[in-house]
């Protein structure tokens, strides 16, 4: 039987695991688009599109912060004993998302790694958009618990920026036993794998969490 320190040893350990891969992707994807030199782009620059690097710049920066900020988000002592700060860093996440979100679009316009990976990029910001949305539109109304809801699942699309990454290191190393894997099967492969499995994290964390407290609550009450 799992008992609620365990759960809670847990809890810490997957926000700890979360944290630090969010800090590690922000460190190593956005300097290089801060030294204001497409040779030093983590992603291939079309030749054809002028503001295709500066796209790339303004999505990386407001994403970064974005991804950065999340975890926080996510401390209970945090909105508890400081609420303020919640809702400022609150404030600051979703300018991030709606700046990075709107340079994606123009970026993945002039992407050259092919039409699939197009298209998930297209859904994926549609969707960090529309979560960003409902979130909003949540708090506004009072409505803490949906707005954490979607905030779970907002994050769960901002952190698709960390698992793009290891889905494409794992990609890459299956290339060098299978050859018939080219890079651009690989990366389109961790794109969508980024976004669906990211999604389908979500709503399991939702359901186990904040949707099974709130029946053991009211069991609790109703006893």
């Amino acid at each position: 039987m799992t008992t609620a320190s365990t759960m809670g040893r847990r809890r810490r350990t997957l926000w700890g695991l979360m944290a630090v891969s969010a800090i590690g992707i922000a460190a190593f994807a956005v300097p290089p688009y801060l030294s204001g030199d497409p040779a030093n782009s983590n992603l291939a620059i079309n030749p054809d599109a002028t503001l295709h690097f500066l796209s790339l710049v303004v999505h990386a920066v407001p994403s970064g912060l974005a991804l950065l900020i999340g975890p926080l988000q996510f401390l209970t002592p945090l909105r508890d004993r400081h609420p303020r700060l919640h809702r400022i860093a609150g404030r600051v996440y979703m300018v991030s998302v709606v700046c990075g979100s709107l340079a994606a679009l123009f970026a993945a316009t002039f992407s050259v790694s092919g039409f699939p990976a197009q298209v998930a990029f297209y859904v994926l910001t549609a969707a960090w958009l529309y979560s960003l949305v409902q979130a909003y539109r949540c708090i506004r109304r009072g409505e803490v618990r949906l707005h954490r809801i979607w905030m779970i699942r907002n994050y769960a699309l901002t952190f698709a920026a960390v698992t793009l990454r290891v889905y494409l290191v794992i990609g890459m190393v299956l290339s060098k036993q299978y050859t018939w894997l080219t890079f651009e099967d690989v990366y389109t492969a961790s794109v969508w794998a980024s976004i669906l499995i990211n999604v389908i994290v979500a709503e399991y964390v939702i359901v186990q969490g904040i949707v099974a407290s709130t029946a053991r609550r009211r069991r609790r009450e109703s006893a």
